[in-house]
């Protein structure tokens, strides 16, 4: 048992250590300068591959402090919004958390599965599955409320308060900006 322990101490350690090296390399990969030349545009510098990365850092800042729930950023979106809403139809939740049909069902298939959703036909049409939030999904909600939070709140914990604030009402203005273009990319999801 020690030993297997000192092996999972170990790992993490190693983990902590490449992470801390990759982020060293991603600072200079940054701050290196350039050769211009008329196609040159830094990787580092690019909107689109800066969101990639930093939704990269989110999940796995996500993924460790909630590992114990097993659930992830998707499902816990999908938990949520169905909590907010009490019930809902998949489409509906679909549009919520902005997900094609597809993931989203297959998400909550899962959901299921571990009894943290019920689905239903609905009653008037057919191919509709309604859903809604068991006592055992509003439980987990509650209990990984607070590593949730933790894990968003460490995303951008390299920004000041009043930079967060600034950072995501810019985010929030670009999305919703965007919202009628996001509903023709989310099969790319």
């Amino acid at each position: 048992m020690l030993r297997i322990f000192i092996q999972q101490l170990s790992c993490h350690r190693l983990h902590q250590i490449h992470a801390a090296q990759a982020r060293t390399e991603w600072l200079k990969m940054a701050k290196k300068p350039v050769q211009k030349s008329s196609n040159s545009w830094p990787l580092g510098q690019r909107p689109g591959f800066l969101i990639r990365r930093l939704h990269q850092i989110h999940v796995a800042l996500f993924q460790k402090r909630c590992a114990a729930f097993d659930v992830t950023p998707l499902q816990y979106s999908l938990l949520s919004a169905l909590a907010r809403r009490g019930t809902a139809d998949q489409t509906t939740l679909a549009a919520d958390v902005v997900l094609d049909r597809t993931t989203t069902t297959g998400a909550l298939k899962r959901l299921q599965s571990r009894k943290f959703i019920e689905r239903s036909i609905h009653h008037r049409d057919r191919r509709a599955q309604i859903c809604r939030l068991t006592k055992a999904g509003a439980t987990l909600l509650r209990q990984m409320e607070a590593s949730a939070r933790a894990a968003h709140r460490e995303t951008v914990a390299d920004l000041s308060k009043a930079e967060q604030k600034r950072f995501i009402a810019m985010m929030q203005r670009i999305v919703a900006a965007s919202s009628d273009d996001a509903k023709a990319t989310t099969a790319l999801d």
